[in-house]
């Protein structure tokens, strides 16, 4: 099983030295970032588990790190770590779309469960993804790998094709980044081009869609991604 990956915001090197440390030794794959901007980059470049956020950071505030981050991924749980103690600072935290808000100084063990109960919480929400899944007059079983496409037609289509199909459908609406798909579906062994993904895109739309030249489930937005929508 793969390690459970990081992004760690902050900026005071010595508290974000501390933390990873402490979370590489609960086996976990920390990313460090020591800016807003910074943060942003890593969370563009790969894909994470979970996001620990300073908010009083350099050159973007974690508060602004958040929103950007909600807009483009409502799933990734977000824990701000951070000296702002307010009612006020936490409520905003939250309204952003925050997880879990834990005000320094803090106890290590306490900021270690935190992090556990929501990587746990997180596994649950993705494992709750249906059995089987129809959008139009489609319909997919992802236990058996069979599907129903346009006209009726069904066939069997390969484990790599329903687990892609399953992380589009699990992130409706979202783009989904090349980098996120290589990481989540191909595995860190193996380097497709973007050519592979856009064939099986390609392959999606001639099972699924009424008018390939008009996809309105699978869409790919140039320089970026590609999406699903229902």
């Amino acid at each position: 099983m793969s390690k459970r990956k990081i992004l760690l915001v902050e900026d005071e090197e010595h508290l974000l030295k501390t933390i990873q440390l402490n979370l590489e030794l609960e086996l976990y794959l920390v990313i460090p970032a020591t800016t807003g901007i910074d943060a942003l980059k890593e969370f563009r470049k790969q894909s994470f588990d979970l996001i620990i956020l300073d908010v009083m950071l350099p050159e973007m505030s974690g508060f602004d790190v958040c929103e950007e981050i909600r807009k483009e991924n409502s799933t990734v749980p977000v824990l701000f770590l951070t000296a702002k103690a307010s009612s006020e600072d936490r409520i905003n935290g939250l309204k952003l779309g925050a997880d879990d808000y834990l005000t320094k100084p803090f106890n290590l063990e306490e900021l270690l469960l935190r992090v556990q109960i929501l990587l746990k919480r997180s596994v649950v929400s993705v494992d709750k993804i249906l059995d089987n899944y129809n959008f139009g007059s489609n319909h997919v079983n992802f236990v058996t790998y069979e599907i129903q496409g346009v006209n009726g037609e069904k066939r069997e289509i390969t484990k790599r094709e329903i687990a892609l199909l399953k992380l589009l459908i699990d992130k409706k609406g979202e783009v989904v980044s090349r980098e996120e798909i290589l990481d989540k579906v191909w595995g860190t062994d193996v380097y497709p081009s973007s050519r592979t993904i856009d064939n099986y895109i390609l392959s999606f739309r001639k099972y699924f869609e009424p008018n390939q030249r008009e996809p309105q489930y699978f869409h790919s937005i140039r320089g970026v991604g590609y999406k699903f929508t229902d």
